[in-house]
């Protein structure tokens, strides 16, 4: 604990007594939202892949990955799967960017891990309505 040992002195008017009390941290809020940002995309990646691992054993148990439009599906999954792994590599290379490195570099990264998860989204959400059906 700290004291004070300067004499005390009355306020002027309009001015604030201050306190000497323990610094709070200091959050640099641009990184928290990068953080944030970058759990929420891999958090969508993970739910989208186990939506897909789903599917495809959905696709197993039906025996409809034996016709024509379960390996046409089937295909399309696999493609999914690869674009979520590319996904995986972009986060992994925003998240291994140094703290002062071009916000140009994460954003067009970004970019492309969003329009591989969009893909990625209408490829699963193809699938689903396959299975969907009775």
């Amino acid at each position: 604990m700290r004291y004070d040992l300067r004499p005390m002195t009355q306020p002027t008017r309009g001015a604030r007594e201050t306190t000497r009390a323990a610094s709070p941290e200091v959050v640099d809020l641009a990184q928290a939202r990068d953080a944030r940002r970058l759990r929420e995309f891999q958090v969508r990646c993970s739910g989208v892949d186990e939506v897909n691992r789903r599917s495809l054993a959905r696709l197993f148990q039906t025996g409809l990955i034996y016709t024509r439009q379960g390996a046409r599906l089937a295909r399309d999954l696999l493609l999914a799967h690869q674009h979520l792994l590319r996904v995986g590599d972009l986060l992994a290379r925003i998240g291994e960017l140094p703290e002062g490195a071009d916000t140009g570099d994460a954003a067009a990264l970004y970019a492309e891990a969003q329009s591989l998860l969009a893909r990625t989204t209408e490829l699963t959400a193809r699938c689903g309505a396959v299975l969907a059906r009775p």
